[in-house]
């Protein structure tokens, strides 16, 4: 089927599975278990010689027929779906990865990935060394003999920086190792890295797949090979998406390439309109010409996405983390929350909220400055979203 159909018919038709009862609509198996015929078909579904569902933690339906949309989407051979995108980051890792191995992972990723390798797996043996996103000799560096995965965001979480995936697969695959790319704030239908020669996705399926900020979830995307012990490791962990979850997410995949059209329309329009205010010092989105990597931005993705971060321009006897927080506490339409992909915009101030767990040096080695603000842009009507930042015009 993936060879036969566009994306976007495959975002409404792929992975679906009928009952006897001929649902046109996915059906939704909120059970814990499943019935055997006989003793002798349980073994053999616990032994693996025989496919079928034994238990939600591991096998469900619906989350199987999540699974396989998102798999046709980005086109890898098996997904793996998860509670959160934490929990995939955490599978990934757990499910590939042994005490003492490398992880050489950008130093512009999320803030809670940070704290998940440096404090939590760093107590297990994980080594990590922090590069530039941007900078592929700085990945070369870094490599060891232990080295296991690389790690990128890309567009990177606040700032949008854009890291070439063809060129960091050709580095981790010369040094035996792994290119994981986290492809929340693009998702399929904006950018497809295994087509670029990563080796492995990572999603969090609560933003964009989601679309209107409903449940939570995550998913691991690669090769059967791969994604084997990956899947042992929910398997035994219970780190599992519920049925529920992954019913959203199958309907949230049927709008995903109309939505992200319609958020980078949005989001586009919005950033320039920024860049000609007169309280803001730089705005960051990859669609922008004067964006830094803005020509890879434009062969790697489809558009520049929903995401713009800007750096605001304090007034007299302002600091930059005020003159932030005073533009964010006077809107009255746009949400002040830290999530993302939603139809409704929302706006952070990313130094206090989403990175607020790394150092001050972290952060400004990654570029996220006091006076920085990211807006993930929504589906309202855009001229709204600008009345609403009037602080900026004054």
């Amino acid at each position: 089927m993936t060879k036969q159909y566009h994306p976007e018919t495959l975002s409404v038709r792929a992975g679906n599975e009928m009952t006897e009862f001929g649902e046109n609509s996915e059906a939704l198996f909120l059970n814990s278990s499943f019935r055997f015929n006989s003793a002798a078909q349980a073994a053999a579904r616990f032994g693996g010689t025989e496919p079928g569902n034994i238990y939600s933690r591991f096998t469900n339906p619906t989350v199987t027929m999540f699974q396989n949309k998102l798999a046709a989407l980005e086109g890898a051979e098996q997904c793996v779906a998860t509670s959160s995108g934490m929990s995939a980051i955490l599978a990934c890792v757990m499910g590939l990865c042994n005490a003492g191995d490398h992880i050489v992972a950008s130093r512009s990723i999320f803030g809670t990935s940070v704290q998940l390798f440096s404090n939590i797996m760093a107590r297990w043996g994980l080594q990590v060394t922090y590069v530039s996103l941007t900078n592929p000799a700085e990945w070369q560096a870094a490599v060891t003999p232990k080295t296991k995965l690389f790690f990128v965001e890309t567009p990177s979480n606040p700032m949008t920086e854009v890291g070439d995936i063809r060129a960091l697969a050709d580095i981790a695959h010369q040094s035996g190792a792994y290119l994981v790319v986290d492809n929340c704030f693009c998702t399929p239908a904006v950018q497809r890295p295994l087509e670029l020669g990563a080796d492995i996705i990572i999603h969090s399926a609560t933003k964009y797949i989601d679309g209107q900020g409903r449940c939570l979830g995550g998913a691991v995307l690669g090769s059967k090979t791969l994604m084997e012990p990956v899947y042992g490791f929910l398997r035994t962990a219970g780190v599992t998406m519920s049925a529920f979850n992954a019913w959203v997410f199958l309907k949230g995949l049927e709008t995903l390439f109309i939505r992200m059209e319609a958020h980078a329309k949005n989001a586009l329009e919005l950033a320039t309109w920024l860049e000609a205010q007169p309280q803001v010092a730089r705005v960051y989105y990859p669609a922008l010409k004067s964006h830094p990597q803005h020509a890879l931005a434009m062969q790697q993705q489809s558009n520049g996405g929903g995401i713009v971060s800007f750096e605001v321009r304090p007034k007299a006897g302002q600091t930059a983390q005020e003159a932030a927080w005073a533009l964010i506490d006077a809107t009255k339409l746009i949400s002040i929350t830290a999530n993302l992909g939603d139809a409704k915009s929302t706006i952070t101030h990313p130094a206090t909220t989403t990175h607020s767990r790394v150092s001050a040096e972290a952060r400004a080695a990654a570029g996220i400055q006091d006076g920085l603000v990211r807006i993930a842009v929504g589906l309202e009507h855009v001229e709204d979203l600008k009345a609403d930042l009037f602080l900026l015009t004054k």
